[in-house]
């Protein structure tokens, strides 16, 4: 069964991206914090055996010169359900029949999980979810053309997961959950210890952090 991880991204233009960081960060800081996730992301999806494709919003032309040699794509124009959708149809067309999806609000997500959920479809899951700690999914992968299942699922709120989760169910696909993890949303995500791990594999993302003198020890209030 062929491989294909999907990563979505934006041109990380200030204003635009990192918006909830923003304050007590800077408009410019938060862009420049989404580029560091962002590269990094890309830069470990590379090590995996898989096709790596980034669906993008914005400049081509920054993701052609920011990650050459990846596969491009542009995000279609609709919400969080309509973009994932068509994303999976389009990898399925293109002959892949195991399909992940992740975005770049977890830099240090661990590889593992990545390789657990094509474990998982090329075990017989239908639809693979990874929930995210604030009650929506880090990942979603997909065998099969089930593509609708997204559809009217109340995005950015923490229902996410038990929704889709009831849809699959109603659909009867064989689901399979990994372990949870967080994005990085808001300012206390920076002080997870994770991001300042050396070994985390994400170093554009720790030295961004290490910049703005957090350290493991610190709380969010001593900033």
């Amino acid at each position: 069964m062929k491989r294909a991880l999907a990563i979505f991204a934006k041109t990380p233009l200030p204003g635009l991206v990192k918006t909830r960081l923003t304050p007590p960060l800077s408009p410019e800081q938060g862009a420049d914090l989404y580029r560091c996730m962002l590269l990094d992301t890309v830069a470990r999806a590379r090590s995996l055996p898989v096709d790596t494709f980034i669906f993008y919003h914005g400049s081509e032309q920054f993701f052609r010169e920011s990650a050459p040699g990846v596969a491009l794509i542009p995000q279609h124009e609709s919400c969080l359900g309509g973009r994932l959708e068509k994303a999976f149809s389009a990898l399925d067309s293109l002959g892949y029949g195991a399909r992940v999806v992740i975005g770049t609000d977890a830099p240090d997500l661990p590889l593992a999980f990545i390789d657990e959920a094509f474990f998982r479809m090329e075990g017989g899951s239908d639809v693979v979810f990874g929930p995210a700690e604030d009650g929506g999914y880090y990942l979603v992968a997909l065998r099969g053309a089930h593509g609708g299942l997204f559809r009217d699922i109340p995005w950015s709120g923490p229902e996410v997961l038990a929704v889709s989760l009831e849809r699959a169910r109603e659909a009867r696909l064989v689901t399979a959950l990994l372990p949870t993890w967080y994005d990085v949303d808001g300012f206390e995500d920076l002080f997870r210890p994770g991001l300042s791990d050396p070994s985390n594999g994400a170093p554009l993302t720790r030295g961004f952090i290490s910049g703005l003198g957090i350290g493991t020890g610190q709380r969010a209030d001593a900033v």
